[in-house]
């Protein structure tokens, strides 16, 4: 009877403990449930925005910034496909959370770049919403404004760091560029150029400019804006589209390349020697994009001994 009455008395602590046991491994598959609804609405939204769906990749992003509000990374997404959905005011909006949140990232300050140049504001715009003072912050700036051949704005952002001994092989770099610029500015006689001297008024000085420029190694941004500036005057040469197309080659800038490039072969009439060379820009072009079916269509359209 004693033995009958503990077990009926015990019964109750029984159910608790089976009860609380039930409710641990609930808040376990809940977090397991939890977890793979942020993976799955993650990859797709990566998978979406790969196909150039950015509008849909937005959508599942913002599903997990519901499931997970303080994860940067998803800020950083919703920065990249707003700027690619050209929304660019949300696009700044994330980028300045993700780089407020990891401000050592050097990818999220690279979006917030991207942002600032596609609104075509400036740095100042955002320097008040973002920890400016963090030294790795103002070098990653700098170091991206440099890679994008903004060499003075790259070296105003180093000069206010308080360790620049730290930064020093960074500044040198910058100021190298900046003294080779100068030096090719002052070979092509820029100054004149930007004055619209009657020098260069006619087709065949632009052509004259512009094949200096092609041969040679750098002056990249000065070979970009002269060939704009012929493209301008003469909008109908296929020779100022093929140099423009080059320039955007150097510049990394690929799918622009290929459509200056493309417009220069429909003003084309009669040159094989510039057809070969429009060619051989696309071939580069599409090989970069990692189209090698068109690359190797535009290699094959080259005419030998020209």
């Amino acid at each position: 009877m004693i033995f009958i009455v503990e077990c009926i008395s015990l019964k109750p602590i029984y159910a608790q403990v089976e009860q609380e046991t039930d409710i641990e491994q609930s808040a376990e598959v809940f977090l397991e449930e939890y977890s793979d609804a942020f993976q799955e609405n993650f990859f797709e939204g990566l998978k979406q925005k790969g196909i150039q769906n950015y509008d849909r990749a937005i959508t599942y992003f913002l599903t997990c910034r519901r499931l997970q509000p303080e994860n940067m990374v998803v800020a950083f997404e919703l920065a990249k496909s707003n700027l690619l959905e050209k929304e660019l005011t949300l696009a700044q909006e994330y980028a300045v959370e993700a780089v407020n949140g990891e401000p050592l990232n050097y990818w999220y300050a690279k979006t917030l770049s991207d942002v600032v140049v596609a609104r075509k504001t400036g740095l100042e715009d955002v320097i008040e919403d973002v920890p400016w003072s963090n030294p790795v912050l103002r070098r990653n700036m700098a170091k991206i404004y440099f890679l994008n051949g903004n060499y003075q704005t790259a070296l105003k952002i180093l000069k206010g760091l308080k360790e620049p001994k730290e930064y020093a092989f960074l500044e040198k770099r910058i100021l190298d560029s900046i003294a080779k610029q100068e030096a090719n500015k002052q070979i092509l006689s820029v100054p004149e150029r930007l004055e619209q001297s009657e020098d260069l008024s006619s087709v065949e000085q632009f052509k004259t400019s512009l094949s200096k420029l092609l041969d040679g190694n750098g002056a990249v941004a000065i070979l970009f804006e002269l060939s704009e500036e012929a493209i301008e005057n003469f909008p109908t040469q296929p020779y100022f589209y093929y140099a423009n197309g080059a320039a955007l080659n150097r510049l990394q800038k690929y799918k622009d390349a290929i459509e200056l490039l493309e417009t220069a072969l429909d003003y084309l009439i009669d040159d094989l020697e510039l057809e070969n060379s429009i060619y051989k820009e696309l071939a580069n072009a599409y090989t970069a994009i990692n189209n090698t079916s068109k690359a190797n269509m535009y290699l094959s359209k080259i005419k030998p001994g020209f």
